[in-house]
């Protein structure tokens, strides 16, 4: 299965925010969207950076509740590793895990096209098993 096909399913709408958001308010975004991270976005809508729930504690661990008040462009993890609509399940996993993140950008020619997190890689693995379990036993059954 594809990136593709997961993005048809649950949608493409993703989160961003500018850089020079505060980390505050962008937490309050991530609490109201019920979210674990936003893209943070540049000129022409480029992936300028993201921004995840595990940046906001290590900025607050390290600088106490004045990290709250800084720019989102100094704390939040500005390398970002992305994917392509075209790849698999399996290519997508080993990515998130390799890299230990949650959220992965998908882009397509240079633009933002949707978001995946590890809860949908998940959803969709088991639904994949099940259905390949439920093939099986009805292959040996017949």
């Amino acid at each position: 299965m594809s990136i593709k096909q997961i993005l048809d399913e649950k949608g493409r709408d993703v989160v961003t925010v500018k850089p020079t958001m505060s980390t505050m308010e962008a937490a309050r975004l991530l609490a109201e969207y019920k979210i674990g991270a936003v893209i943070v976005t540049g000129t022409g809508g480029k992936i300028g950076g993201i921004l995840s729930e595990r940046d906001i504690v290590r900025a607050v661990a390290r600088d106490g509740g004045g990290a709250l008040d800084k720019p989102i462009s100094s704390i939040m993890t500005a390398k970002v590793i992305t994917c392509t609509q075209d790849h698999t399940i399996n290519q997508v996993m080993e990515l998130m895990t390799n890299g230990r993140f949650r959220h992965l950008p998908v882009e397509e020619d240079g633009k933002l096209v949707g978001v995946i997190s590890i809860g949908d890689v998940v959803r969709r693995r088991i639904e994949d098993v099940e259905r390949e379990a439920a093939d099986i036993k009805a292959y040996i059954a017949g």
